[in-house]
This record gives C-alpha cells, sequence and structure tokens, in this order.
C-alpha cells in the first residue's frame, strides 16, 4: 500500500475511533437529562472536538496554538449548541452568551450536581455536556493522530467516561452494553492501527499460494481473536460502568437526600389555624383556576397518633427533590399560571396548585428560597426548608387536571398503588367499612358511600366558643370517639382522616390532603384568592386506574350541627381494641415548635454539608484542569520516556546516536528546519546556521567517530556525549525568548512520524 493511501487510511480509522469512544460517555449522560435534548450540544462538541484534532494535525499546530483554537472553538459554537436561548436567531453569540460561557467553565459543574436529575435540556446544564465532548475528543483525536503510540490515546477518553460516571445518576443508562462497546472499539483499532505499521506493511505476501486466500486466513483469525478478547474486556469493564453495589455519584454527595419528616405534620396544626387565624390573610393566589384548589401536603401514613407523609409505597410522599423546570412533564389538564404572595403564613410547607411544572421566586430571598426549595410530582406539593415568611412571593406554572364524573368512572378500578402499613388502626374500622360499601357494586359506590356515611350521617363543628363541643386532634382514640357516638361531631381533620383509615381498611387507597379553596364563605375576589383559617381544609384523594388522585369531601357542611351540645356514645357500641394511649405532650391544637430545632441541625449539618459541597466543586474543577493541561503532561512524558530510551540503550554506539538524535529533536522543536533523510553534517550545518552554534559541527564529527570507530565507546565518553549535548540545549534556550522556549517545550514536532523514521533510518549512516 502507498504512504499516502496508508496515512489516508489510518487518518479515517482514527478519528472513527475516538468517536466511537466518545460516543459511549456521551450516551452515558442519557439519565441525567430530560430527554435527548443534549444530544445537540454534546454530538456537537464531539464532532468541532475532532474537526479541530484532524485540523491540528494537518497543519501540525503546536499545543498552545491547538488550546487556543479549542477556546476559541468553544466560545463560538458554545451559544448555538449550548445557550441557544441567549443567541441571536439561536446561532449568534451575545455578550451574556460569551459571559455565561465564562463562568459555565466553573459554575456549571456545581449547577448540575445541584439540581435533581433528570435535569431539562437549558438553562446552562447543555455547558456541560459540550465542554466536556469538546475537550476530551481534542485530545483523544490529537493523541490518536499524532503519538507513536496510539494506546495513549485511550487515556482522555477513559478520563470522560470518570467524569460522566461521577456527574451522572446512580442508576446509568445501558451499562453492559456500554462497557462492551468501548472494550470492542478500543481493542479493534489498536488491533487495527498495529496491523497497519509501516513494518507490518513491509512485509511482502509473496507470490506462492493464494495471497488473497492467506490474507482472508489472516484477517479472520485477527478478528476472532479482537472480539474474544473484547469481550473479555468489555465484561471487566462493564463492571466500572455497572457495579453489582450501588454506585456512588458526587450527586449523592452534593444533594444529600432531603427527608421531610424532619418536619411535624401539618395536619397537627389544623385546628390551630382555625382558631388562631381565621380571618387573618395567610396568603393570596391570583389566576387560581375555577375548583382550583390550593395544596399544602399530602399524607398517606397513620401510626395511631398522627396522618403524615411516608417513605413507602409507590410514588413516597416523603420523595422531595429540589424544583427544577419541566417537574410535571406527563401532568394533563389546564395551564395555569398562579402567583401567590405570602402574608402571615409562617411554614415550611409552600402552597402550590396542581400539578407544578416550574416555580419562579422573588424578591430579596429568593435565590434563598429556590435553593431551599424541594418538591414531591406524586404528591403535587412543595416545601421550602428556609421557611416561608411575610413578603415572599413566587409564580407557578401549573396543569390543573378536571376530573370525571361519577358515570365515567363507574367502569374504572381502583389504581395498583402499593400505599405504606396503617399503624394502630382500631379493628372495628374495617367492620363498620364493610357495613357502609354492603351495598356499593362499583368502585367509585364504594367511595361515595363512605362519604356519605361521614358527611351526611355527622355534624360540623371546630370546637370553637360557642360551638358543640368538638376536641382537637386526629389519633386513634379521637377517631374512634367520633364514629362510636350517636352524634359524630368534628370538623375536617376529624372526617378526612377517618374517612381514609375506613378507605383503607377495605382495600381502597386512599390518602389525606390538607390545604385552601374557595366556600361559600370566602369565594374568590375577582381571579384573586385570599387564603384564611376560615377556609382551610382537609380532604380525602383515592387513586383510580388511569385517572389519578381523585378528590372527596367527607366533611359535613358547616350549617349542619348537633341539636345538643353533648356527643354520647351508642347505647350498643363494639368492643374496641384500641392501642395504648400516646404519651404525654403538649395539646395538638398548639402550633408545633420546630424551628429552634430545626436551625439547631442545619447548624450542625451546614458546615460538613458546605464542605463537602466546596471539596466536590474544587475537584471537578481541578479534573477539568487535569484535562486540560494532559497534552502537555502526556507531551512531557513521551519526550521524557524518549531521551531515558536513547540515553539507556544496550548498545554503546546507540547511546551516541541516541544522543545526537536528542539534540537533533530539541532542534526541531524549536522550529529548526531540519531535512529528513541528512547526514549527521547536513544536520549539523543547519542546527548551526539557526543557532549561531558552532559546537554543533564539532560534535557531530564526533558522533561519526565513536559510532563508526574500531571500539566501542567506553561509558565515559558516553558521558561527555550527552553533557555537550545538554550545554548546546541550553544555549539554545538561553539564545531563544521566552514564548519560544515554551512552545519548543510543548512542540510534537520531533514526535511526528515521518521525521522520527527518517532519522531512526539513516541514523547509523557516516558523515560523507
Amino acid at each position: 500500500m502507498r504512504p499516502a493511501a496508508l496515512t489516508t487510511r489510518r487518518w479515517i480509522l482514527d478519528l472513527t475511533a475516538a468517536a466511537l469512544l466518545l460516543a459511549v460517555p456521551v450516551a452515558g449522560f442519557w439519565p441525567t437529562y430530560s430527554g435527548p435534548g443534549y444530544l445537540v450540544a454534546a454530538i456537537g462538541g464531539l464532532v468541532l472536538g475532532l474537526a479541530v484534532a484532524a485540523l491540528g494535525a494537518w497543519r501540525r499546530f503546536g499545543v498552545l496554538t491547538l488550546a487556543g483554537i479549542t477556546v476559541l472553538v468553544y466560545f463560538l459554537f458554545g451559544g448555538a449548541l449550548a445557550l441557544s436561548h441567549t443567541t441571536i436567531l439561536g446561532v449568534i453569540p451575545t455578550l451574556q452568551t460569551w459571559g455565561m460561557l465564562a463562568l459555565g467553565v466553573v459554575t456549571s459543574w456545581k449547577e448540575l450536581l445541584t439540581t435533581v436529575a433528570p435535569v431539562p435540556a437549558g438553562e446552562g446544564f447543555l455547558i456541560v455536556p459540550f465542554l466536556l465532548t469538546l475537550v476530551a475528543s481534542v485530545l483523544t483525536a490529537s493523541i490518536a493522530l499524532r503519538a507513536r503510540r496510539a494506546a495513549w490515546a485511550l487515556l482522555p477518553a477513559v478520563g470522560f467516561l470518570a467524569v460522566q460516571i461521577a456527574l451522572g445518576t446512580a442508576q446509568p443508562a445501558v451499562p453492559v452494553v456500554e462497557g462492551v462497546v468501548f472494550a470492542v472499539v478500543a481493542t479493534g483499532w489498536l488491533a487495527m492501527r498495529q496491523s497497519w505499521t509501516p513494518q507490518q506493511a513491509a512485509i511482502p505476501l509473496g507470490d506462492d499460494g493464494d495471497p488473497a486466500a492467506q490474507g482472508t486466513v489472516r484477517r479472520l483469525a485477527l478478528g476472532a481473536g479482537v472480539v474474544a478478547v473484547a469481550v473479555a474486556v468489555g465484561v471487566v469493564t462493564s463492571g466500572l460502568a455497572a457495579p453489582a453495589s450501588p454506585r456512588y455519584v458526587l450527586r449523592d454527595v452534593v444533594i444529600p437526600p432531603f427527608d421531610i419528616r424532619e418536619f411535624p405534620s401539618p395536619l397537627q396544626s389544623f385546628r390551630a389555624y382555625v382558631r388562631d387565624a381565621a380571618e387573618t390573610p395567610l396568603f393570596t393566589a391570583t389566576g387560581l383556576p375555577e375548583d382550583a384548589r390550593v395544596r399544602i401536603a399530602a399524607m398517606d401514613a397513620y401510626s395511631g397518633t398522627v396522618y403524615n407523609v411516608s417513605d413507602e409505597g409507590a410514588g413516597a410522599s416523603s420523595a422531595f427533590t429540589p424544583v427544577r423546570s419541566e417537574m410535571s412533564p406527563d401532568a394533563q389538564g389546564e395551564s395555569a399560571r398562579v402567583r401567590i404572595e405570602i402574608g402571615d403564613y409562617d411554614a415550611v410547607w409552600m402552597p402550590g396548585v396542581g400539578a407544578v411544572e416550574s416555580v419562579a421566586f422573588e424578591g430579596e430571598r429568593a435565590e434563598e428560597l429556590r435553593r431551599t426549595a424541594h418538591y414531591n410530582p406524586s404528591t403535587q406539593t412543595g416545601v421550602v426548608t428556609s421557611g416561608l415568611r411575610e413578603g415572599d412571593a413566587y409564580d407557578l406554572e401549573v396543569v390543573v387536571q378536571s376530573f370525571p364524573s361519577d358515570d365515567a368512572l363507574a367502569d374504572v378500578a381502583f389504581a395498583p398503588v402499593k400505599m405504606p402499613t396503617q399503624r394502630a388502626v382500631p379493628q372495628e374500622f374495617a367492620e363498620l367499612a364493610s357495613d357502609a360499601t354492603a351495598d356499593a357494586e362499583t368502585p367509585i359506590e364504594r367511595v361515595r358511600a363512605l362519604q356519605t356515611m361521614l358527611s351526611e350521617g355527622g355534624f360540623f363543628s371546630h370546637g370553637l366558643e360557642g360551638e358543640p363541643l368538638s376536641r382537637a386532634g386526629h389519633g386513634s382514640e379521637r377517631i374512634s370517639t367520633l364514629l362510636g357516638s350517636e352524634q359524630m361531631v368534628g370538623d375536617d381533620e376529624q372526617y378526612a382522616v377517618a374517612m381514609a383509615l375506613l378507605a383503607r381498611q377495605i382495600g381502597i387507597p386512599a390518602r389525606v390532603v390538607m390545604g385552601f379553596h374557595p366556600d361559600e364563605d370566602s369565594p374568590l375576589t375577582g381571579d384573586t384568592f385570599t387564603a384564611t383559617g376560615e377556609n382551610l381544609h382537609a380532604w380525602v384523594e383515592v387513586a383510580f386506574d388511569g385517572v389519578g388522585w381523585v378528590p372527596f369531601d367527607p366533611t359535613p357542611p358547616e350549617d349542619q350541627v348537633p341539636s345538643d351540645q353533648t356527643t354520647k356514645p351508642r347505647a350498643d357500641p363494639k368492643p374496641q381494641v384500641l392501642q395504648p394511649p400516646p404519651p404525654q405532650q403538649a395539646p395538638v391544637d398548639m402550633p408545633p415548635t420546630i424551628p429552634d430545632e430545626r436551625e439547631a441541625d442545619e447548624d450542625e449539618e451546614g458546615p460538613a454539608g458546605l464542605i463537602l459541597l466546596i471539596a466536590a466543586i474544587v475537584g471537578i474543577s481541578l479534573l477539568v484542569l487535569a484535562l486540560l493541561a494532559s497534552p502537555f503532561l502526556i507531551i512531557g512524558a513521551i519526550k521524557a520516556t524518549r531521551r531515558r530510551r536513547r540515553r539507556e540503550a544496550e548498545r554503546a554506539a546507540d547511546r551516541i546516536s541516541g544522543g545526537w538524535d536528542e539534540l537533533v529533536d530539541r532542534a526541531v522543536d524549536y522550529g529548526t528546519p531540519v531535512p529528513a533523510g541528512a547526514t549527521r553534517t547536513e544536520d549539523a550545518d543547519v542546527v548551526r546556521s539557526a543557532f549561531d552554534e558552532p559546537a554543533v559541527a564539532t560534535l557531530a564529527h564526533r558522533a561519526d567517530a565513536e559510532v563508526w570507530g574500531p571500539s566501542d565507546p567506553s561509558a565515559e565518553d558516553i558521558d561527555e556525549f550527552w553533557r555537550q549535548v545538554d550545554e548546546i540545549v541550553g544555549t539554545m534556550g538561553a539564545r531563544s525568548s521566552l514564548w519560544r522556549r515554551i512552545r519548543a517545550r510543548l512542540s510534537v514536532r520531533s514526535l511526528l512520524a515521518g521525521t522520527r523514521f527518517a532519522r531512526s533510518a539513516r541514523k547509523g549512516a557516516p558523515t560523507s
């Protein structure tokens, strides 16, 4: 094969292999992003990086020139590929684009890690895959095209894979496939490169026999070996991408799991809001759709004392994650924009409406609120751990679902969701629920039967001054008293819990929701709803298959009051098996005094979390800097290895000729046009003219004499020869500028295959 054809084929092979190797970590980012939108930035960076590497190899650019071109490409194309929302017409970068790209080199890693996955393909999150693929492709392809040993190119590719794993999620995409593909490409590429080396190409096939058949057999054998090795290596490599134990990533360190159970159930404060804030504006909701409800919390676990969130079941109610855009991508219904302005509401639970897609905080505490806000799409509720207070405001992009009628739900079964175990529920509740639903034939009829039993068979009272007696709380003893009395008296807190407990006893997936919504006593004012203790409510939601959680109100109307002021037990109550009474505690109608404890916990955990965050950011920044500096380190390591190999050659004469080659290579790195195939005297003339150093000619004659002399040079002769080489090289540097010395140190001219093979071929030739 002609050398030109060999070079073209090798370039195509190297660039293709680099692209396939880097495609593995690019695919690994899939679980980190919500959809394939990130591929535009990642593949764009990959293509641009390969182009920069090919241009640098073709024009033989030095490392600094190549790095400068890479930076230029990053700022020219980063806007269109990673920050299109900041550009003109989606292509032309603006000052904002360049500012975000510059800051993104340092801050984009933190933004990616501190946002719950999958992150949206926008808002600056695409800088990370674009920058990583651009740098990794420039390094991988440049080393593959220029280095003598192609295996060095695997270092940046493996580094990219490691960084992608660290920045990704604990649940990988297709780890086994990734590992096998990476191993097969790497092994096959290195095998083909080995078979295409000039030494292999120079071996004649001969005319005896059938050369084509012999070549086919060799290729088949080589291919079988490559596949066998690749599969073996792939299995081992897949261990890195998919270990048997849970994979720990930086995201787990930077974003520790959020536990909402650190805060008490908001249902415990229900009666306190009703009593102390009946006419107090807690917050306003502007743009509230018709019939929409403002949700505070959804609770699905009962302990016998309190209804609270849990970490069991489908879509655990305690599974809160940091807010982001596109939080409810599957929500269906009416889209709306609702503005919440906080008044005398002081709590961590964030008022929300329907399925929240995004939230934008305003005011002096906007950034603090954004960093501490969490959302649970399965319960459509949010919290702000720093606490909401008067003056805070935020805009919600929401989707409000409209629920079907009972007729439409006639043939709909309950959703097969796993609910948390209910504890300390009196045994007679199951019989009460069965009796109430005995005549119901369909799931919706069973739910309505429970709702009717409570809403029509009970009476309403908050137990405030002038109202019938109604104790606060919703422990098992309180709910047993409610259901066992001749006159059931309570408010939303007791009736919602009672219906949820009864429903769960007969297998109905139900949960309790607390929130606000307009009613006859506090209707909407225009499109603005003012939340007060008077319009605070609790209701029950039941999961229907294919429909979602449908709300039900089991509380009797407020004008439905008992005929007298006392509630007596039924004449023949059924025996009750109750759990031991709860331990002595503060009255349940008092607001929970937890802020001080929370602040103490934050004070204790804050420094450790901050240190971990800073360490992660610094580590990633150092890793990026190491990737950027890796070409310099690799070039320096290659040159140091080359010098050591020459200095410690087995034959004494080779050490002398190696010293001369070291001198010529250093001159080539300084930009000296040393011709290929010239003798030492001719080399000396060029170097002497370039640096005005007459000692080079004397050293060339001595090299010829030592190499072609009657005896091998002694160790002292070799040491002296290398000392003179180093002295002349030092003179070259002293007569050059600082910038030229740096470029020479990082230059790869002397590493190019053509120059090296040319000198190697004539290394032992005498001067003319």
